[in-house]
C-alpha cells in the first residue's frame, strides 16, 4: 500500500545519475543474477526522470488518462491468486500463471525486493510518478511472458532489459544489458549473447508501447493475438543463443 508523500518529495526534478552506485550494484548483480535488489539500485541510480516522462506520455494516449485516474496497484491485483487462476487457457493471464508456477516468483515478492535498503525507496508514496514507477516494476514479469524471454539468470533477463530500455528510455536497463553482454564475451569468446541482446533492443523499438496497455484487459486476451497486435516478434537470435550456450554448458553465465 502506498504511503503519503512527504512534502519534500519532488519527483519532477531529475535525479542525479550515480555511476559509482550503479557500477557497484552491477558487479554484485553479475556475480549473482538472483540478487534482484541490485536491479532496483541501478534503476534508482541511473534512470533519472524517465518515470516522469513515461507518465506524461501515458496521459497523451486515448486510454491513458483513465488508467492514470484509476491508479490500479498491479502488485495487489496480480497477487490475487483466485483472479490469476481464472484466466482461460491460451490467454496472456494463463501464460503468466504458468510463469509464476514454474519460477516460484510472485508480484508481491518483487515489490518487497524493490523496497530493500538502498534500492527503490520512495516508490511507495502517494504520487502519480511513484505509481508509474510501481507500474513499471509490476509489469516486468508480464513482459517476460509476452516477449518470450525467459526469466533465466542472465540471457533472458539481459534481452528483456534491452527491450525495456528501448521501450522506456531508462539508462539503467541499458547499463545492465551492456554489463551482461560484456561478461558473456569475456567468458565465451562468442557474440551470440550480445546479438540476442541487440535483437531485444530492436524488438523493443519496433513493438507497440507496452506501458500504455490496460493490463487487466490484456491478461484476458489470447497471447498470440496480443503479440500480433503489439508487433512482438519471435526472438530468433535469442533462441540461437539459448542453444549455443546450452551446447557449451554455459547457461549460467
Amino acid at each position: 500500500m502506498a504511503t503519503q508523500a512527504p512534502e519534500q518529495f519532488n519527483p519532477g526534478i531529475p535525479m542525479k545519475r550515480e555511476w559509482g552506485t550503479a557500477l557497484g550494484a552491477l558487479r554484485q548483480l553479475l556475480a549473482n543474477g538472483d540478487d534482484t535488489t541490485q536491479v532496483f539500485r541501478i534503476m534508482r541510480a541511473l534512470n533519472g526522470d524517465v518515470t516522469q516522462r513515461n507518465y506524461r506520455r501515458l496521459l497523451t494516449l486515448p486510454n491513458g488518462g483513465r488508467l492514470a485516474y484509476r491508479r490500479l496497484e498491479l502488485a495487489d491485483r496480480l497477487s490475487d491468486r483466485g483472479w490469476v487462476d481464472s484466466f482461460a487457457e491460451g490467454t496472456v493471464g494463463a501464460a503468466y500463471r504458468a510463469f509464476l508456477d514454474s519460477t516460484g516468483y510472485t508480484a508481491q515478492g518483487l515489490a518487497e525486493v524493490s523496497m530493500a535498503e538502498g534500492a527503490f525507496q520512495g516508490v511507495d508514496v502517494e504520487h502519480p510518478y511513484a505509481w508509474m514507477g510501481r507500474r513499471e516494476r509490476d509489469i516486468h514479469d508480464i513482459w517476460h511472458v509476452v516477449t518470450g524471454y525467459k526469466a533465466d539468470e542472465h540471457l533472458g533477463e539481459a534481452c528483456l532489459v534491452a527491450f525495456s530500455y528501448a521501450q522506456t528510455g531508462g539508462l539503467g536497463w541499458a547499463f545492465i544489458a551492456l554489463g551482461a553482454s560484456l561478461k558473456s564475451i569475456r567468458i565465451t569468446g562468442k557474440l551470440d549473447f550480445i546479438r540476442a541482446v541487440r535483437e531485444g533492443y530492436r524488438n523493443g523499438k519496433r513493438a507497440g508501447w507496452l506501458h500504455g496497455e490496460d493490463y487487466e484487459a490484456l491478461l484476458n486476451e489470447p497471447l498470440d493475438a496480443v503479440r500480433k497486435r503489439l508487433n512482438l516478434v519471435e526472438p530468433v537470435k535469442y533462441r540461437i543463443a539459448q542453444k549455443s550456450l546450452a551446447a557449451a554448458g554455459l547457461t549460467g553465465i
